[in-house]
């Protein structure tokens, strides 16, 4: 999580959407970066909304402005799965090796989630919150044009991204059967993708 105090900006770092290369490139130009530990670093919006929004809120009378990258939500697990592949992964309770991405993908869609699937929620961490704060600016992880530029122009800064956090290639493509259950069982995560203008 980045804050940039004249801008009136927050930037949250949803994981698995890119943030880290711009965590990286705008830390040194932020006022507080916040990048460890990861419960942090990764603060979804209620939690922002908790402990950051009230303090820039009652000691400095701001209200921040909140910006987020969402990703495609199919993508966003398929990252997810890859991560879990790595090496150092191997033998943990939430790896993902011997497991295919439809598997991954249906255990992501069960009430109890197997720890390999267990990987959280975009739509509920970006979900607003009933004081009124919510995502302000929210940008597709597949438009990074449209970030760079946003970023650019509101910090008046160039920014160079460094590829960070890269998980091998491999195919994910799902079945259609796997596919048609993510959108029954979670909507929210589709709705709120396809929202973004």
């Amino acid at each position: 999580m980045l804050v940039f105090y004249d801008e009136k900006l927050v930037l949250l770092s949803v994981p698995k959407t890119g943030t880290s290369a711009y965590q990286e490139a705008l830390q040194t130009r932020a006022d507080l970066a916040i990048t460890n530990p990861p419960e942090l670093k990764h603060a979804p919006l209620y939690r922002y909304n908790r402990w950051i929004r009230p303090m820039f809120e009652r000691v400095c009378n701001v209200e921040l402005e909140v910006a987020a990258v969402m990703r495609e939500p199919v993508s966003w697990l398929g990252s997810w799965y890859r991560f879990r592949q790595r090496p150092f992964m191997e033998g943990k309770a939430n790896a993902t090796h011997g497991i295919s991405f439809d598997q991954f993908v249906r255990g992501y869609c069960k009430g109890q989630q197997p720890d390999y699937a267990n990987v959280g929620s975009q739509a509920k961490f970006l979900e607003p919150q009933k004081n009124g704060c919510h995502v302000t600016h929210l940008f597709r992880y597949e438009d990074q044009p449209a970030i760079q530029s946003f970023l650019e122009q509101r910090l008046d800064v160039k920014i160079t991204l460094q590829q960070r956090n890269v998980s091998p290639v491999m195919d994910l493509t799902l079945s259609p059967e796997i596919e048609a259950l993510y959108r029954r069982k979670k909507p929210e995560e589709f709705e709120l993708y396809d929202s973004i203008q």
